[in-house]
């Protein structure tokens, strides 16, 4: 890495917005990448990320819900306004109580043993909601599930970038947001078809299978090396990399980089190495990009999805709007799993940005300069209100927020959706790794929460014009701040970025 130093960050024959230089001294060669076998990695990343299809199945787990509890029989189950509201949020507020857990458990635990200790409160959270007998027990079901989306959001990024090796694991790292976005559909399709048969209760019991498959899976599976070494276990690190990467692969090499960089840095980061910019600037740059993709409105939109609809009078049957998103969602983390480690982070980035930015203001003129229905019963300033009255829509105009919202969602799915987790395991220092991840997931699900709470307060007050141009602008920031701060990741070795930002350079991009 040192003679390399010196050479320019960006190279005119690469048009893929490189931030580290052509000689970086690669030293899993394509050859070492084209002899390794990677079926025993996939399946340790499948056993993971099925955390995540938990997390997203209890994220949208209200949706269908909601409408049965608020006819329940039962006083004591049934949901009005204001409890329906906590029903669906506090799960946010438990998912940030996980992230700050996250903090100590990856770096006591390690990160599988994390993911695995998620399933206790998982799982008693929706034996909570399966059995619950009053709203208490539902509310205390949601935190927990909640609880365990925080630890899994802090910990299977960082496990799959650290089991992995450069020439998948961006593909790999997409996983986790397409798994939860699976997780979704499979909830909408439950809700939607069994919801006929089947009491809501059995929507909390069918969520158990996820969880259950998951530890017994995550019991054969290896730690990650990376951790193993930071602990001391050299033996068992080996024996970890040479089960993901196979036995007759030359397995070695990789791992005496793994040691090497391990060895330079200390168990756990202090107070005075925080100021070092080796620590604070890729942690700034994880949580800046957390808060970002949260300020950029995408948990607002399918949150108040159906709401949103009405208010627009988008022809469009409300039992498909959550689908439908759903689909695009699916489709979009697909197109950024299989073009991360061809087209490059940053410039999916910038594509994504500029998508949302350009669905935003669409969304925002249009409700502006559109009155928001021909029948004049329906006020301009209400979003809840008009949720449950009949839109008449009475030309195709109509379909514009129905496309700026499926663009937004889309441009979201392929960019700032599973790259910001990606490059949050990437391109943090793996001592503080543990802590970082956490916080990232506390900033991120913290900002979620009080934005939730004040798009409604903003619509009912200014118009729901506002909030969309406040995201509009939040996603042309999104593209200068990739520009500016985000280094491009693919095909280096997670030694090879932590060596570059140790040259201490005062930008990344030149």
């Amino acid at each position: 890495m040192e003679p390399s130093a010196r050479e320019p960050l960006v190279r005119k024959k690469s048009s893929s917005y490189r931030t580290f230089p052509e000689s970086a001294g690669k030293r899993l060669d394509k050859e070492y990448l084209r002899s390794l076998r990677n079926k025993r990695l996939y399946l340790a990343v499948f056993a993971a990320v099925l955390g995540n299809f938990s997390f997203g199945f209890a994220l949208v787990y209200p949706s269908p819900v909601i409408p049965a509890l608020e006819a329940h029989p039962s006083p004591a189950l049934r949901l009005d306004q204001h409890t329906a509201s906590w029903f669906g949020s506090v799960f946010t507020l438990g998912a940030a109580a996980g992230g700050v857990s996250a903090m100590l458990l990856n770096d006591r635990l390690g990160r599988k043993l994390s993911i695995m200790f998620s399933a206790l409160p998982s799982a008693v959270g929706y034996a909570l909601m399966a059995g619950a007998q009053g709203i208490g027990m539902l509310l205390l079901g949601r935190v927990l599930t909640g609880y365990a989306g925080g630890v899994t959001s802090a910990s299977i990024p960082v496990y799959i970038s650290e089991i992995s090796h450069p020439g998948v694991r961006g593909m790999l790292g997409a996983c986790p947001q397409m798994m939860a976005v699976l997780g979704s559909l499979i909830l909408y399709a439950l809700g939607k078809y069994l919801g006929l048969v089947l009491d809501w209760r059995w929507l909390a019991v069918a969520g158990e299978v996820p969880v259950l498959v998951m530890i017994v899976l995550l019991c054969f599976m290896p730690n990650s090396p990376r951790f193993l070494l930071s602990q001391g276990k050299d033996d068992e690190a080996l024996g970890s990399l040479r089960w993901l990467r196979g036995r007759d692969t030359d397995y070695a090499r990789e791992y005496e980089q793994i040691k090497d960089s391990v060895r330079k840095q200390s168990r756990r980061v202090s107070c005075a190495e925080i100021k070092d910019p080796f620590i604070y600037k890729p942690i700034l740059i994880a949580v800046g990009m957390r808060f970002l993709q949260q300020l950029s409105g995408v948990t607002c939109v399918l949150v108040y999805l159906q709401s949103i609809f009405k208010k627009t009078s988008v022809i469009l049957k409300p039992e498909y709007d959550a689908a439908l998103v759903g689909l695009v969602r699916l489709f979009s983390v697909a197109i950024a799993a299989v073009s991360m480690d061809k087209a490059g982070r940053k410039i999916l980035l910038f594509v994504s940005a500029g998508v949302m930015l350009v669905s935003n203001l669409t969304m925002g003129l249009y409700v502006h300069f559109t009155p928001a229905s021909q029948n004049s019963t329906i006020a301009n300033k209400t979003l809840v209100s008009s949720a449950n009255l009949p839109a008449e829509p009475t030309n195709y105009i109509t379909l514009i927020p129905l496309l700026a919202t499926m663009f937004f969602i889309m441009g979201y799915a392929m960019g700032w959706g599973p790259i910001t987790w990606l490059l949050m395991s990437e391109i943090l220092p793996l001592k503080a790794r543990g802590v970082a991840s956490g916080l990232c997931v506390v900033v991120s699900w913290l900002t979620a929460f009080t934005l939730t709470q004040f798009f409604l307060r903003v619509v009912e007050a200014f118009g729901l014009e506002v909030p969309f141009l406040f995201f509009a602008v939040i996603c042309a920031g999104n593209v200068l701040f990739t520009g500016c701060c985000v280094p491009e990741t693919k095909g280096r070795s997670l030694e090879q970025i932590e060596a570059f930002f140790r040259t201490g350079r005062r930008s990344f991009m030149r």
